[in-house]
């Protein structure tokens, strides 16, 4: 047999039985998980509506290149509210369930 071969084997054995094993054990915890009964998950929706009425509402504000931006800034508050409005609704529809989540770690 090859000399190199035999003292890295040898060296393997001896360092490898000096060091102890990584122990491993199992960590689990229960997680509440909300499911939203919605088809409408991103809430567009409530955004889209929320945008279009914001800009009908800025639309009435202002003249000439204010008219523009209050517009602009109506369907971007406008968005966001519906959105909310929406996000909050489909939170007091949602049910939850619990679930065991488990994963392995090592001492």
């Amino acid at each position: 047999m090859n000399k190199p071969l035999i003292a890295l084997a040898g060296f393997a054995l001896a360092f490898g039985a000096a060091t102890p094993a990584m122990a491993r054990h199992q960590v689990c915890r229960d997680v509440q998980v909300k499911e939203i009964n919605s088809k409408d998950d991103n809430r567009l929706i409530g955004t889209g509506v929320g945008a279009v009425a914001g800009g009908l509402l800025g639309h009435q504000v202002g003249g000439g290149k204010g008219k523009t931006l209050a517009t602009v800034g109506g369907a971007v508050a406008g968005g966001y509210v519906g959105n909310q409005v929406q996000k909050n609704h489909q939170d007091k529809n949602a049910s939850y369930h619990t679930e065991r989540q488990c994963h392995w770690v090592d001492d």
